[in-house]
């Protein structure tokens, strides 16, 4: 058996075995497969596509990569969300310390930011001092300790898919089934979580475009979990445009830490609170949905929520001033206005154009070994279906080169549709798959 072979069968559309998918994980994890080669081989997977027991297979591989973390001496149901990735997603930094506040203990593993879409770690670590590389025994003590630890994903947790996930980036191959479903799925295996809530996006933003094929991600990722013994559930959400109002590193970690103030966009907090709901559900904490987002709202109205979030970064290492004081954060050289060109009803905020946009300023990577400007990227005073003026102020441009501001204008003004008609507004929440 060799590497070769085993591309040249994909590249067929035949389907590999278990050994074989195991032979080219655990080469590449030990650095005796190439990158080129691996490139070669997720490409062929991103055309020809995997069968189910394919995708099964590259999840457990890729999880048994490296070291499954065992939290049953915590005592507890652990609860793990992930996202399949958004524009101005800043739901986990809300999201888990507010659930953590009601009880649930939370292990969460996060990843970077890829193509068009931020990452937890990124954003976190735009905190000073928060430090997401800790290793397994502190993550551990401090989910004991706190009830929650949010890090990144390390090289002892799925080693094999942190290799691929970057990779998949650098070759153009993020929007694919199998290698999405088995990337979020191993994290979670790999994590110790014994149940797990997802946000599948589904829209412009979002890798997948349309219901139907999120549904196809949710039903194979339950699939999944069923099989690893993982209660899943799947709740497709909107991303057509950016979620809530900034859309950059430290731009979402302000409006988060807002937001667990009380001053939470509409949009973010029904997300927040859906997944929420079935997060307390699964850790026991109550046995219906109402009940558990009035327990969620409560602990965003009276402060828990953000405590929490204050002893999370404080437990990993980050200035709590800055969370305390949100001034206190750099800023980017250039805030710039962007003024409406046309009096109207803004029907359209393409978030992936948006995402690219931001990503472009320096927000994001476009290779694998590229560095994230923290500072940059946009906040928003509208969204989709608010009336503006001519010359009303649409938002705020967040750069650190000059040269950028008037090409990053045009775009936007050119991004943001506004017609005379008010638009019909998507729900948030459009399925809940289990």
């Amino acid at each position: 058996m060799t590497i070769l072979d085993i591309i040249a069968k994909k590249r067929d559309g035949k389907s590999l075995t278990k050994e074989e998918i195991e032979f080219f994980i655990n080469g590449y994890t030990k650095g005796e497969i190439a990158d080129y080669q691996v490139a070669a081989l997720i490409m062929a997977i991103y055309i020809k596509g995997m069968t189910d027991e394919e995708i099964v297979n590259l999840t457990l591989a890729m999880a048994n990569s490296g070291e499954v973390l065992d939290l049953k001496e915590l005592n507890k149901v652990i609860v793990d969300k992930h996202s399949t990735g958004g524009v101005g997603d800043k739901v986990s930094l809300i999201l888990l310390p507010l659930v953590a506040s009601c009880g649930v203990t939370v292990a969460k593993m996060s990843g970077r930011g890829l193509g068009f879409t931020g990452g937890t770690a990124d954003k976190l670590e735009s905190i000073p001092g928060y430090r997401t590389n800790l290793e397994v025994k502190e993550f551990i003590n401090n989910v004991k300790n706190i009830g929650i630890s949010m890090i990144s994903q390390s090289l002892n947790l799925a080693p094999a898919d942190k290799k691929i996930y970057e990779l998949r980036d650098a070759i153009s191959c993020v929007e694919s089934i199998p290698l999405i479903a088995s990337s979020i799925m191993s994290k979670k295996i790999a994590s110790g979580a014994d149940k797990i809530v997802i946000d599948v996006t589904v829209g412009k933003g979002a890798f997948m475009k349309d219901e139907k094929s999120a549904k196809m991600l949710a039903d194979e990722m339950i699939k999944i979990g069923s099989l690893a013994g993982k209660e899943t559930v799947c709740i497709l959400t909107n991303m057509d445009e950016p979620l809530g109002y900034s859309v950059g590193n430290l731009l979402e970690v302000k409006e988060a830490v807002k937001a667990l103030q009380g001053h939470i966009a509409e949009d973010v907090k029904d997300v927040v609170l859906e997944l929420g709901a079935y997060m307390l559900m699964f850790a026991g904490i109550t046995k219906n949905v109402e009940e558990a987002k009035d327990i969620l709202e409560m602990n965003l109205v009276n402060g828990k929520g953000y405590e929490k979030f204050i002893e999370l970064v404080k437990a990993q290492g980050g200035d709590t001033s800055y969370i305390s004081d949100l001034d206190n954060f750099e800023t980017s050289k250039y805030i710039e206005p962007i003024y409406s060109e046309e009096e109207g009803y803004i029907c359209e905020m393409d978030a992936k154009k948006i995402g690219n946009l931001v990503c472009s300023l320096g927000a994001g990577r476009i290779e694998k070994e590229d560095k994230i400007d923290k500072t940059v990227g946009i906040i928003f005073e509208k969204k989709v279906g608010d009336f503006v003026d001519k010359s009303e102020v649409l938002g705020y441009l967040h750069v650190n080169k000059s040269e950028q501001l008037e090409t990053a204008k045009e775009s936007l003004n050119e991004i943001i549709k506004i017609r005379k008609e008010k638009p019909e507004v998507k729900k948030t929440i459009i399925n809940i798959i289990k």
